[in-house]
């Protein structure tokens, strides 16, 4: 008779379940505990929206530089015009010489302004399109300088610099709204319009 540790192992019978598997990789309870407490679940990726962040309603404008953003004030002096489609057309002018937008100035930065995603774009200057994806609507949509196109990583979607959809999370998503763009002849005047 052969006893436990003779028995040759068998993938389908010899399952791991989870507590032994994350022990395994050396974490203990005290650490996952530490990880629920923080809010850090460790969850798969889901289409249900009620795992998907609420798309914001404010009229902050930020700074996206390598996944972080600073917020703007709304009352910036370098912002006129309609930055909210809730308010009719789109038509600003953003002074690319104001402390609050001179980051735009730099190849691979993006900017929120409203209901507006602003890139200095490496192949095609000032790219303007809506800021919200067009799968779930999320607010994480961002321009990839090394792949020169935009990325929401809520779910993988990418869009090329024309808005149309170079990666969808789902069958049939729609592209992204482009705003025209016009730089002043002295460079220091950015005009954003529907």
């Amino acid at each position: 008779m052969k006893t436990n540790n003779q028995m040759k192992s068998n993938p389908m019978t010899d399952q791991m379940n989870r507590g032994e598997f994350i022990r395994s990789l050396g974490l203990s309870s005290a650490t996952l505990m530490a990880f629920y407490c923080m809010g850090t679940g460790l969850t798969a990726c889901s289409k249900s929206s009620s795992n998907d962040p609420t798309p914001s309603t404010s009229t902050e404008t930020g700074v996206v530089t390598s996944g972080t953003v600073t917020t703007v004030p709304t009352t910036s002096s370098g912002l006129t015009g309609n930055t909210q489609t809730s308010k009719g057309a789109i038509s600003f002018t953003i002074d690319l010489t104001n402390a609050d937008f001179t980051a735009l100035k730099t190849v691979g930065n993006t900017l929120k302004v409203g209901d507006v995603l602003i890139a200095d774009t490496k192949a095609n200057g000032y790219v303007a399109l809506q800021r919200l994806c067009t799968h779930q609507q999320n607010d994480r949509v961002s321009y990839q300088l090394a792949d020169d196109d935009f990325l929401c990583d809520a779910h993988g979607s990418e869009f090329r610099t024309d808005g149309s959809v170079k990666v969808a999370a789902e069958s049939g998503q729609a592209a992204m709204k482009v705003y025209r763009t016009s730089l002043s002849t002295d460079s220091t005047k950015l005009t954003i319009t529907a």
